[in-house]
């Protein structure tokens, strides 16, 4: 026997409209979609691609337009050629869409929280995202938000950072030894900020939040740090804050995705960071891929990075006593270019064994 679920969830930014579809004998599998660095105005074959991948969620994890203006005129003139789109339009159609943004749709190569037309470039970002009038997001600093789907056994949290309104600025050197691509060094200042005090606060409590798996939207890479780009890493005091905030609220299920780099890969950081692995979905440019030849990433796990288009995407397959999670990176005809499973298991933290066990 077969029963359907329709469920609506209104959570931060937008509506989720999912269609749930249930067997006596087996879950469905839960498919994301993700992809950054999209150049409005080439060619954007990779929509069919992932169309073929019939995700219920497609994630905008930032460069979704490249605008890099202060000028609110051209900015809109650059989503609309996005919207004209129409693979964007078909994916619009056949699942949901949900964003957060980086240094190009933010407004500035770079751009932390010193740019000055942040606020009228959020607003546009909500106007074309579709998000509400009465959102709460509306009201407050930043384009930060979370979102939840599926029942309490299967819940998936989907928690999209803002790594731009509130950033401090960026430490450079000149040291060509240190940093013979890029320029970025990390910044020790105490004081220095990549979320900001308000978005520390809120992402607390979304960890807190009962769910299974939680997916970290971060627009720059989170675990990598031998290369001089932007990166969490940059901030360690903010880096380490992170990690350390997952094992104080006992947060299990987090995998962490990001976009950014023109290129994709898979990064690892061991249990001594959060009290288990910790995994990195990193996937970009959907039509702009091409860095990072023979970078190093200590955490990578595998021995190179993927640097031709594509995008991610995640798969949990639900149906089985432990459940089985994907990450992948698909290319422009969709093929898997890289994968990594685990079980949902490994996301979490062992527990104390009883006294005189072994």
């Amino acid at each position: 026997m077969s029963s359907t679920l329709r469920i609506i969830i209104l959570s931060g930014a937008c509506a989720l409209l999912l269609m749930l579809s249930a067997t006596a004998s087996a879950a469905p599998d839960d498919r994301i979609a993700l992809g950054s660095c999209l150049r409005q105005g080439r060619p954007q074959p990779i929509w069919e691609a992932i169309l073929s991948a019939k995700p219920k969620l497609f994630v905008f994890m930032g460069d979704n337009v490249y605008a890099d203006t202060q000028n609110m005129d051209v900015m809109w003139a650059q989503y609309a050629t996005l919207q004209a789109q129409a693979g964007y339009r078909r994916v619009q159609a056949h699942c949901s869409v949900l964003a957060t943004w980086d240094d190009h749709d933010y407004g500035q190569n770079d751009a932390g929280s010193d740019y000055p037309m942040k606020e009228e470039s959020k607003r546009l970002f909500l106007d074309f995202f579709g998000i509400p009038a009465a959102s709460p997001i509306r009201a407050r600093p930043g384009v930060y938000s979370a979102h939840s789907h599926g029942a309490a056994d299967q819940r998936i949290q989907v928690i999209l950072l803002d790594t731009r309104f509130f950033r401090s600025s960026l430490k450079q050197t000149a040291d060509k030894k240190r940093c013979p691509v890029g320029r970025y060094v990390p910044n020790a200042d105490p004081k220095a900020s990549l979320l900001g005090a308000a978005q520390w606060r809120w992402l607390r409590q979304q960890l807190l939040e009962p769910a299974l798996l939680r997916l970290i939207v971060s627009s720059i890479q989170v675990i990598p740090e031998q290369h001089c780009f932007e990166k969490w890493a940059n901030f360690p005091r903010e880096q380490e804050r992170l990690f350390a905030l997952i094992r104080d609220t006992a947060a299990n299920g987090v995998l962490f995705a990001s976009g950014d780099r023109h290129l994709a890969e898979i990064s690892r950081l061991g249990s001594s960071a959060a009290g288990y692995p910790l995994y990195e979905l990193t996937t970009s440019g959907m039509n702009s891929a091409g860095a990072g030849e023979r970078e190093r990433n200590r955490y990578r796990v595998t021995a190179e990075n993927f640097r031709r288009d594509n995008f991610g995407l995640i798969e949990v397959r639900w149906g089985q006593p432990d459940p089985v999670i994907a990450l992948q990176i698909r290319d422009l005809e969709g093929n898997i270019a890289t994968e990594h499973r685990l079980r949902l298991s490994e996301l979490a933290a062992a527990k104390p064994r009883p006294p005189g066990t072994q």
